[in-house]
């Protein structure tokens, strides 16, 4: 998945109906260089790392705030509405596999510092948990852009938890830092990878936090003006 070539130009993002004539957008695709999966060995060991103070026998939660919500793809036991705070959601981490290609790469979200996030807390039943965690790690830690790590989470009841969560690396090249619209406009209508669009996968995001009344109306503006 190594970048080879960084166009003058994002194709194809003619508007519906018009020709596939090329639309100039300063700064993507973006220059993101080679990539690289983590090993087995490598995966196992930052999973070990996250649960150094697990005893083994307590129930785990997890904090969604994107795809989780929709498709949380491990059993759960119970799913609270809950917020973090001190970490906002936003489109912060290039996709070159799932939302997107290397030569077009696509958008999904991330947990950046500041703020606070509404989304869904699942609990997860100790018992049997392992390999769920591990399919877990496939699926968020491939390229090892974010960093798990616990956070305080308030549940809806009122009732306080460590969540685990995925947080945004900052120091890694698919980090994305603020974007332009225009950017953004050239995503949702270029980017397409192995799970489907940029755009779907933001609608669908955006239909789940409304669905659960979680709004994030940042979010739905910006789908609103891009889309």
């Amino acid at each position: 998945m190594n970048d080879k070539r960084t166009p003058d130009f994002a194709e194809p993002c003619a508007p519906p109906g018009e020709s596939d004539a090329r639309v100039p957008c300063p700064g993507y695709p973006p220059a993101l260089g080679e990539s690289r999966l983590l090993s087995e060995d490598e995966l196992r060991v930052s999973l070990a790392c996250t649960l150094k103070d697990w005893d083994g026998a307590s129930d785990l939660w997890l904090f969604g705030y994107g795809s989780l919500i929709w498709n949380p793809g491990l059993p759960t036991i119970e799913n609270v509405r809950s917020r973090v705070h001190g970490y906002h959601r936003g489109l912060y981490l290039w996709s070159r596999v799932n939302r997107g290609t290397p030569e077009h790469p696509g958008l999904v979200l991330a947990l950046d510092r500041g703020g606070s996030c509404a989304g869904v807390a699942f609990r997860l039943a100790a018992e049997g948990v392992m390999p769920h965690l591990e399919a877990l790690w496939h699926r968020e830690m491939p390229m090892g852009s974010y960093r798990p790590a616990w956070l305080p989470c308030v549940l809806a009841d009122g009732r306080r938890v460590a969540a685990l969560a995925f947080v945004m690396r900052r120091d890694v090249a698919s980090y994305t830092g603020k974007l332009s619209e225009a950017t953004v406009r050239t995503v949702f209508g270029c980017a397409s990878g192995r799970y489907g669009t940029t755009l779907d996968y933001v609608r669908r995001t955006v239909d789940a936090l409304r669905e659960s009344g979680m709004r994030d109306r940042a979010l739905e503006r910006l789908l609103a003006r891009c889309a």
